[in-house]
């Protein structure tokens, strides 16, 4: 066993593992520019007042769970803990015309309990658009994440919604909420017993027993929106009407980030545990750019983790996310050159290819041939050479390969002329 391993809380993605994440984002990527939404990369770690400010001094989040540390220059950083802060840190230093609107994709660190599907280095997706109030745009950002959930094939992914109101209307709800718990507070779990009068709307969020209990009879959220909250919200959910989004409400949805007003979703996939079922989610935080500096705008937005996505994947038995097939070996009996000229060739025909090294004999190169996955071997012994010709053999079929005329069974094989081998491939692969 090596003398290091991966910290507690981590682990290395490799092999199936990281080819289903590269996918994965992959497919994100290309959603999320179907709604215009552009490529935001910004640092792992941020001065700690961004989080700080950002996320809430009162958060979970900020109080336990993250990595904070001094550089060598005496400054007070953090790991990236959640996506929004940072990308909203960039808006105000940089000031790009509105509205804005950006997806990223990122590690995010918290030191928790691992438990499934989130680890003390997670990956997360996510989207951010700031510059409109429109209820239109909350919609826009729910659709999107919804399309990207049932794209993947998810069928058991639940829309929860709620309204956290703004700053004209939750105070009194926050003192309604205190009233209730102060009056039930011997109830709650050891943690809000001590800390629910710093933040009451946390005891909503907790999700142990006793905490829950004590939440079925609060006050509800919705009894103390103001007119154009209630009107806020009534668009949006209109607008998931509309597009044929499913969704419930929670009026105790009010998720663990401090920065939320008005909008506030998320989804959990009905296929995991009830506890760890959160999938993705987020909401409007028209204050967040001004806590950071910035001139009054809002936004919106949610984070998707990585990890928890695969898993309801997993757990719904969906294939659509894994490791492309490599698509041909070369076998090269000849010295290389032929293996190597040729793979860059169907490089730039835009298959996928590989080969072997070392001038290594025939049965070893099939075999490693075969270890690859790849569906075809091209082979090139000296009578090949010789004869400006190359020997396919086909491995396997890939899932989905297309079959009849051109496209030869397992096993089978056929010696062509060198100059048509992108397009006999292009027939028995595609």
């Amino acid at each position: 066993m090596s003398a290091f391993q991966a910290p507690a809380g981590t682990r290395d993605l490799y092999g199936v593992d990281a080819a289903r994440l590269e996918a994965l984002v992959a497919r994100f990527a290309r959603r999320a520019r179907l709604a215009a939404y552009g490529l935001v990369v910004s640092p792992m770690f941020e001065d700690v007042g961004v989080f700080r400010r950002g996320v809430g001094e009162a958060s979970e989040v900020v109080t336990k769970e993250m990595y904070v540390f001094e550089d060598k220059g005496g400054r007070q950083l953090a790991l990236r803990p959640e996506g929004t802060a940072s990308v909203v840190r960039a808006f105000v230093q940089h000031r790009p015309v509105v509205p804005w609107k950006v997806w990223y994709v990122t590690p995010a660190f918290r030191y928790e309990r691992p438990q499934a599907g989130r680890y003390r280095q997670h990956h997360q997706l996510g989207v951010e658009a700031l510059g409109s109030a429109d209820p239109d745009l909350d919609v826009e950002v729910i659709a999107l994440l919804a399309g990207f959930y049932e794209g993947l094939g998810l069928r058991r992914a639940e829309l929860r919604v709620n309204s956290m109101g703004d700053a004209s209307c939750m105070p009194a709800y926050r003192s309604v909420l205190a009233a209730y718990l102060g009056a039930r507070a011997g109830e709650l779990c050891a943690e809000h017993k001590a800390t629910w009068e710093r933040n009451p709307l946390r005891v909503l969020d907790c999700k142990r027993a006793p905490c829950i209990a004590v939440r079925a009879g609060a006050p509800r959220l919705a009894d103390s929106l103001c007119a154009p909250c209630a009107e806020h919200f009534a668009r949006v959910t209109a607008g998931l009407d509309a597009l044929g989004v499913g969704w419930r409400r929670d009026d105790f949805l009010v998720r663990g980030l401090d920065y939320y007003t008005r909008t506030t979703f998320e989804f959990a996939s009905l296929a995991l545990d009830a506890a760890q079922n959160g999938i993705g989610g987020g909401g409007r935080y028209d204050g967040l750019v001004e806590q950071l500096g910035g001139p009054a705008t809002p936004g919106i937005g949610f984070g998707s983790g990585i990890e928890r996505v695969l898993l309801a994947c997993e757990a719904e038995s969906l294939a659509t996310i894994g490791e492309q097939p490599l698509e041909v070996f070369v076998v090269d009996l000849t010295g290389g050159g032929e293996a190597r000229d040729i793979t860059g060739e169907l490089r730039r025909a835009g298959f996928s290819a590989d080969r072997a090294f070392d001038d290594r004999s025939l049965k070893s190169q099939l075999k490693h041939a075969d270890r690859s996955g790849a569906q075809v071997a091209c082979i090139v012994g000296p009578e090949e050479l010789a004869t400006a010709t190359v020997t396919l053999r086909r491995l396997r079929l890939a899932p989905g390969a297309p079959g009849g005329l051109g496209a030869p069974g397992a096993g089978s094989q056929e010696r062509i002329a060198r100059g048509a081998l992108a397009a006999t491939l292009d027939a028995w692969l595609r």
